[in-house]
């Protein structure tokens, strides 16, 4: 009968830990809100879930859920679009480029590096501030 009781009690408590290491171990995300997020030469538009980014000579896009861990950390997948100064042909397209926009969040700055796909291009780092206007100098 005794050995009976300290199973239960085993198995009790080996089912509380297994419990809380699982709670422990999940990830709580937070979704980023709308806002601009701005640095020198990169500038983030954020509305309903999705970013507009302008670069020198450059934009990009975000879609989907824009979320962040406990620790500030993300990695979303994006495009990054060249551009160049003048007209564009008839016909002619730009290519938007696969790339990974990762980094970390903490209060009002963002470390952001974005990762080119399928390319040898060097990975860019920028560090953006919220409510602040990036500064952007567009090709003519």
């Amino acid at each position: 009968m005794k050995f009976k009781t300290q199973n239960k009690v085993l198995a009790a408590s080996s089912l509380i830990l297994l419990l809380a290491s699982i709670g422990i171990g999940a990830r709580k995300m937070q979704k980023l809100g709308n806002g601009t997020w701005g640095g020198q030469h990169i500038q983030f538009e954020i509305s309903d879930g999705s970013v507009d980014i302008q670069y020198d000579c450059a934009h990009g896009t975000i879609t989907g859920p824009l979320t962040v861990d406990r620790q500030g950390r993300f990695s979303w997948r994006g495009t990054y679009t060249r551009e160049r100064g003048g007209p564009i042909r008839l016909g002619q397209r730009a290519q938007d480029q696969g790339v990974t926009y990762s980094g970390t969040l903490n209060g009002n700055t963002m470390q952001l590096t974005v990762r080119f796909e399928n390319s040898t291009l060097a990975p860019q780092t920028y560090t953006l501030a919220r409510d602040t206007v990036g500064r952007v100098r567009k090709c003519k």
